[in-house]
C-alpha cells in the first residue's frame, strides 16, 4: 500500500513539474483564438480587440480563427477537441456558453461545462432595446401598452435563434405578458437594416452593434438591458427602471480552453488576460462600444457560466424556443 501511494505521489509530482515546465516557456509560437461567429460580428469585434492586446502581453501573435455555425457550437466543439497545450483557445460569448447549449435541439457534441476550461471573463455588457423610426414608440411603456392592445401585431428582429437578443426578448415578453412575433435573421446587420426600414418594429441587440445606430438617430433607443445605465448611453434608462421591475439581461464574453490544459498555463493565461484588458487603451476601446472589462479568476468565470446557463435554460423552456 505504501509503495503504491509513493508511486501515485511521484506520478502527480511529475505531472505538475511537466505542467510548470511547459508554462515556463509558454507561448513559444502563435496562439489560435477560435471565434464561433463570423468576421464583423459583435463577438468578433471584441475578440479582435482582446487578441491584439493579449498578443502584446504575450509577445506572440494571437490569430483569430472565425468558425461560425451550429448556433455557435461548431467553434466551441473545435476548441474542446483541440490539444490542451494552450495554443488553441476559444472565445466564448454568453450565447455559446450559456444559451445555445439549452436551445439546440438534439444532442450537442460538446458539453461546455465539462469539456471546456474557463480561463477568464473578458467583458461584461448589455443589449439595447430599440424601435424602428417608422413607429411612434418613444418609451418601453409605449411598447408594452401597444403590444397588450394589439397582441401579435408587433414583431421583433434578432440576429438569429438562440442569440442573446432572441432569449432576452423572450424574457421581456414573459415578464410583460405581451405577444410579439420573433423574426430571426442570419446576423444582426440584416435585422438592423429591416428595423431601420420599418419591416420589423423592435430589436434587442448588443450595444456594440446597436449603439452607433442609436447615436446617429437611424434607430430609436428605448432602454438598456443591464442592471445599470450604460456610460456609453447614459440617457437611456434600464428596462427595469422603464417599467419592467427585475428585468436584467447582461451579456459577457470570455476565454476558454480544452479541458486538460495544465494548471500553470491556465494561471499564466488568466494573469495575462487580466492585465491586457485593464490597459487604458483597451478600456477606451471597450467603452466606445458599450462594453466594460471584466477579468477575475477561472473559478469566477466558471460560476458565471453555470449561473447564466441555468437562468437562460428556464427562459428557453418557457418560450419553447429551439434551434435544429
Amino acid at each position: 500500500m505504501k509503495v503504491s501511494v509513493r508511486i501515485s505521489a511521484a506520478i502527480v509530482a511529475a505531472a505538475l513539474l511537466a505542467g510548470e515546465t511547459a508554462a515556463a516557456g509558454y507561448p513559444e509560437r502563435p496562439i489560435r483564438l477560435i471565434v464561433p461567429q463570423a468576421s464583423g460580428s459583435a463577438s468578433d469585434t471584441v475578440a479582435r480587440l482582446v487578441a491584439a492586446a493579449l498578443a502584446q502581453q504575450l509577445g506572440q501573435q494571437v490569430v483569430v480563427d472565425n468558425r461560425p455555425g451550429g448556433a455557435l457550437m461548431i467553434g466551441m466543439e473545435l476548441t474542446a477537441r483541440a490539444t490542451p497545450d494552450g495554443y488553441t483557445i476559444g472565445y466564448g460569448p454568453i450565447g455559446a456558453l450559456a444559451i445555445s447549449p439549452n436551445i439546440v435541439r438534439g444532442t450537442v457534441a460538446v458539453d461546455v461545462q465539462k469539456d471546456l476550461q474557463p480561463i477568464a471573463q473578458t467583458t461584461t455588457g448589455h443589449m439595447v432595446l430599440t424601435a424602428s423610426p417608422a413607429t411612434s414608440f418613444k418609451t418601453v411603456r409605449d411598447v408594452i401598452d401597444y403590444a397588450k392592445q394589439y397582441p401579435g401585431r408587433l414583431s421583433n428582429a434578432s440576429s438569429g435563434n438562440g442569440t442573446p437578443g432572441h432569449v432576452g426578448f423572450e424574457l421581456f415578453k414573459y415578464m410583460t405578458g405581451t405577444q410579439i412575433v420573433h423574426v430571426p435573421y442570419k446576423g444582426g446587420s440584416a435585422g438592423i437594416t429591416d428595423l431601420i426600414a420599418g419591416q420589423v418594429q423592435l430589436m434587442m441587440e448588443s450595444s456594440s452593434s446597436m449603439t452607433p445606430y442609436v447615436k446617429s438617430g437611424r434607430v430609436r433607443g428605448l432602454a438598456v438591458t443591464g442592471p445599470a445605465r450604460s456610460p456609453a448611453s447614459p440617457e437611456l434608462p434600464t428596462i427595469a427602471e422603464a417599467g419592467v421591475p427585475g428585468y436584467e439581461a447582461i451579456t459577457w464574453t470570455g476565454i476558454v480552453a480544452p479541458v486538460g490544459l495544465p494548471k500553470a498555463i491556465v494561471a499564466k493565461l488568466n494573469a495575462e488576460i487580466n492585465q491586457a484588458i485593464a490597459t487604458p487603451e483597451l478600456k477606451a476601446k471597450f467603452a466606445a462600444i458599450g462594453a466594460e472589462p471584466a477579468g477575475g479568476t477561472p473559478e469566477q468565470f466558471g460560476a458565471l457560466i453555470r449561473k447564466d446557463g441555468a437562468k437562460w435554460a428556464e427562459v428557453v423552456k418557457r418560450s419553447g424556443a429551439q434551434v435544429d
